[in-house]
C-alpha cells in the first residue's frame, strides 16, 4: 500500500491552520481586551443613540416646528412695515432667514437616512401636509422649511446642525481617538500581565540549560500571586543549584578516592606480576578504569567560566597532534585559518579530542584504517563544524540515543568498552558554550558529528 503523505491527509490542513493561530499570551490578552473595548464602545454608541440622541433630535424637530408656526402666525398678523422689521429681527437674533419660494427653485429633499425620514415625518405632522423639507435650495445648503401663507409660498432657512444625524467627521475623529487611546491602554495592560510571565519563561529556559543562578526573579513584586510564584521559582533554582554542586562534589570525591587504589594497583602490577602479557593486560584495564573516571569528571564538570573568541584552526591542530603519527588514523582538515568561534579553548579542545577518540574506536573503514574529515562552514552568524568518519554508521533507532549518558550504541560500532559518556560529554560541553550538537549518518557512509558554534568576527 502506498503511504499517505502528510499534506494529503484530511486533518493536515486544519492542524497546520491551528499551529498558525497559536499566539503569545501578550497578543491573546491584547486581542481580547481590544474586542471588549470595541464592543463596549459600540454598545455605548447604540445606547446613546436610542436613549439620548434620538429623543433630543425629536425635541429639536418639535422646537423647529414651533418656530415655523410662530413665524407663520407673526407674518399673517403683521402689516407690511412690521413684517419687514420682523424678518430682520429673525435673521439677526435667531439665525432664521425667510425667502419667497419660486416654482423654478432647485430643491434637494431632506431625509436620505431612516433617522432623517423620521424627522421629516414628525415635522410634516406638526406643520401640515403641504410642508416641504429640503437640505439644499438653489445649491445653498441649510435646513429649508417650505410653507404657505394664503397664496404666497415661503422658505424658512435654519442651521442644519439642529437636525444633523449622528456621524460626520467630528464623530469619526472622536471614535478614532477613543479607540486609539483604548488600544494603547489594552497594550499596556497586556504588557503588564505578560511581563512577569515572560521573565519567568526566560528564567525557566536558563534553568533548563543548567544556569541555575543566572536569573533571579523579583521577590518584591506588587502582585501577591506573581510574588509567590517568583519566590517559589527562586527557591527551586537555589535547590537545584545546590543539588548540582553536591553532585559535582560527590563525583569529584569518588573519582579522587578511586584514583589512589588504582595507582597502587598499577604499581603493584608492575612490580609483582612476572608474566609480561598478563601485566600489560592488567595495566590496560587499570588505564581504562582511569579513563572512565576522567569521563565521569568531564561529564560532571561545571560550565565554562568565560567564553571568548577562539581560533578554530589552532584548537583543531592541538586536538589532532596526539594522532599525527598513528598509522591507523588519517585526519583531513578543511578549515579556514582565520575562523574564530565563541567558546572556551580548553573545553573545545576536549570536545574535539572526544570526537576523534570516538571515531578511532568505532569509525574504522573496511581497510582497518579510520578516515576522519574535519570541515567548517560559516552560515548566518554560526560556524558549522563537522567531524565525519567513514565507518559503518549506526541504526536509526540507536542514532537517537547516542548522546544519552551510558548508551554505547549498536554492535556495528562497539568494538571497545567504555562508560558510554563520550558523546554525552560532547553535547553537554557544546551546550555550555551556547551551541548545539547532533549526530547523523552520512549519505555516503559513516557517522557525522555536527557542532553549531557562534561566529566571532575577530579583527
Amino acid at each position: 500500500m502506498r503511504p499517505t503523505s502528510p499534506s494529503s491527509h484530511p486533518s493536515a490542513k486544519p492542524e497546520k491552520l491551528t499551529r498558525r493561530l497559536k499566539l503569545s499570551l501578550f497578543w491573546r490578552t491584547f486581542i481580547w481586551l481590544a474586542l471588549l473595548i470595541l464592543f463596549s464602545s459600540l454598545a455605548w454608541l447604540q445606547m446613546f443613540r436610542t436613549q439620548e440622541y434620538e429623543p433630543r433630535i425629536l425635541r429639536n424637530a418639535h422646537q423647529i416646528a414651533t418656530v415655523v408656526n410662530l413665524t407663520k402666525t407673526a407674518l399673517i398678523h403683521s402689516d407690511a412695515i412690521a413684517r419687514v422689521s420682523l424678518l430682520k429681527t429673525l435673521a439677526d437674533e435667531e439665525d432664521v432667514s425667510i425667502q419667497l419660494r419660486e416654482p423654478e427653485d432647485r430643491i434637494q429633499p431632506f431625509g436620505n437616512s431612516g433617522m432623517e425620514g423620521q424627522l421629516v415625518q414628525e415635522m410634516v405632522k406638526r406643520l401640515g401636509p403641504d410642508t416641504l423639507i429640503a437640505s439644499r435650495v438653489n445649491d445653498e445648503a441649510g435646513l429649508w422649511v417650505g410653507f404657505k401663507i394664503e397664496r404666497d409660498s415661503y422658505w424658512l432657512q435654519m442651521d442644519p446642525e439642529r437636525l444633523r444625524p449622528l456621524g460626520g467627521s467630528a464623530w469619526l475623529i472622536w471614535l478614532a481617538v477613543t479607540l486609539a487611546v483604548s488600544m494603547a491602554g489594552a497594550a499596556m495592560v497586556a504588557g503588564l500581565i505578560n511581563r512577569p510571565l515572560k521573565r519567568l519563561s526566560l528564567a525557566a529556559s536558563q534553568v533548563r540549560e543548567g544556569h541555575y543562578n543566572s536569573s533571579t526573579l523579583d521577590e518584591e513584586a506588587a502582585t501577591s500571586e506573581i510574588r509567590e510564584v517568583n519566590i517559589g521559582f527562586n527557591r527551586m533554582a537555589e535547590r537545584l543549584a545546590k543539588i548540582e554542586e553536591q553532585r559535582v562534589f560527590m563525583l569529584a570525591g569518588i573519582s579522587h578516592d578511586l584514583r589512589t587504589p588504582l595507582a597502587r594497583l598499577r604499581l603493584e602490577t608492575e612490580l609483582s606480576v612476572n608474566d609480561v602479557e598478563t601485566r600489560n593486560l592488567m595495566a590496560a584495564d587499570i588505564a581504562q578504569l582511569d579513563a572512565i573516571i576522567d569521563q565521569f569528571l568531564d561529564y560532571a564538570r561545571p560550565e565554562p567560566t568565560e567564553l571568548g573568541p577562539v581560533l578554530l584552526s589552532g584548537v583543531i591542530s592541538r586536538s589532532i597532534a596526539p594522532w599525527r603519527n598513528n598509522p591507523r588514523l588519517e585526519i583531513e582538515v578543511d578549515v579556514a585559518e582565520d575562523l574564530h568561534v565563541k567558546a572556551e579553548e580548553v573545553e573545545l579542545t576536549r570536545v574535539l579530542s572526544n570526537l576523534l577518540e570516538n571515531a578511532r574506536r568505532y569509525g574504522q573503514s573496511s581497510d582497518g584504517i579510520t578516515h576522519v574529515e574535519i570541515t567548517a562552514q560559516v552560515q548566518a552568524g554560526w560556524v558549522l563544524l563537522r567531524v565525519r568518519d567513514q565507518g559503518p554508521g549506526v541504526s536509526e533507532e540507536a542514532l537517537k540515543k547516542l548522546t544519552q549518558p551510558f548508551f554505547r550504541g549498536d554492535a556495528a560500532r562497539t568494538s571497545a568498552t567504555g562508560s558510554g559518556l563520550g558523546l554525552a560529554i560532547v553535547q553537554r560541553s557544546v551546550q555550555r558554550m551556547g551551541g548545539t550538537f547532533s549526530v547523523s549518518n552520512d549519505s555516503t557512509g559513516g557517522l557525522t558529528a555536527l557542532m553549531k558554534l557562534r561566529l566571532v568576527l575577530w579583527t
